[in-house]
């Protein structure tokens, strides 16, 4: 097939270059770098989420969120990239969690949710006419047993296990710190304040109520809470 001198690899159809690569995932991967930061940290018994905020005075919800959602009742979802695509995912995970539910009578685990929105991602890195989504999730929550999982997925499909992790703009210098002062042994006091302490490092005195989102699934209750305006305030006043 003819191929446009120095085009045909990286056009609408995603195909191998010659050497190996897939240029279409490549800039999708590309866009989630750019996207704003996203934390995620776990210990034996509870999970934080920890994102970035690009707020403006004009918004009229502050109470919501479009960089952290609930994906079930025990399951939660930090992202960096395009949001619109996040929200077709989120969707579908949504509707996964509630058909395992209503055939097994059981709660989606999240690694079982997480593989469903891997399959889907990589369907998407190899069909012509369709591009992949340029987004990654850090999806977390608290399984039956009691036991908290962490994955990342990227726009490839692929997926790993973390104990703590960051993506978007500022994950490198964010995991350069998590490295530093992340601990499995954390007390649950001291894991509400990292990721807060992280963006910190990345955001300096611009991170204030406004300008992050955060939300727990505590081992209390093992339900997926996003903090209103004002809890943010009183944790961020503890740093």
């Amino acid at each position: 097939m003819f191929q446009q001198a120095g085009r045909g690899y990286d056009m609408a159809i995603t195909q191998f270059s010659p050497e190996g690569r897939l240029f279409q995932v490549e800039y999708a991967i590309e866009a989630v770098r750019r996207g704003t930061t996203a934390i995620v940290c776990k210990n034996k018994k509870t999970v934080v989420f920890a994102v970035e905020k690009r707020s403006s005075e004009l918004q009229a919800d502050t109470d919501s969120s479009e960089k952290i959602f609930k994906i079930d009742d025990h399951i939660g979802v930090a992202i960096a990239g395009l949001t619109a695509d996040a929200r077709v995912l989120i969707d579908r995970a949504r509707i996964q969690a509630q058909v395992n539910l209503l055939s097994y009578d059981e709660k989606i685990s999240v690694k079982d949710s997480t593989l469903n929105i891997c399959e889907y991602k990589q369907a998407f890195t190899q069909n012509a006419g369709v591009r992949p989504f340029g987004v990654s999730f850090l999806i977390a929550g608290i399984d039956a047993d009691g036991k908290p999982s962490l994955f990342l997925t990227d726009p490839s499909g692929a997926l790993w296990s973390y104990f703590a992790f960051a993506i978007g703009s500022g994950a490198t210098e964010a995991r350069t710190f998590l490295e530093k002062n992340y601990k499995e042994d954390m007390s649950e006091d001291e894991l509400k304040l990292l990721p807060l302490k992280t963006l910190k490092e990345i955001m300096g005195d611009n991170l204030n109520k406004n300008t992050c989102d955060v939300a727990f699934i505590l081992e209390k209750d093992r339900k997926f809470k996003l903090l209103s305006v004002e809890e943010k305030e009183e944790l961020l006043n503890k740093l």
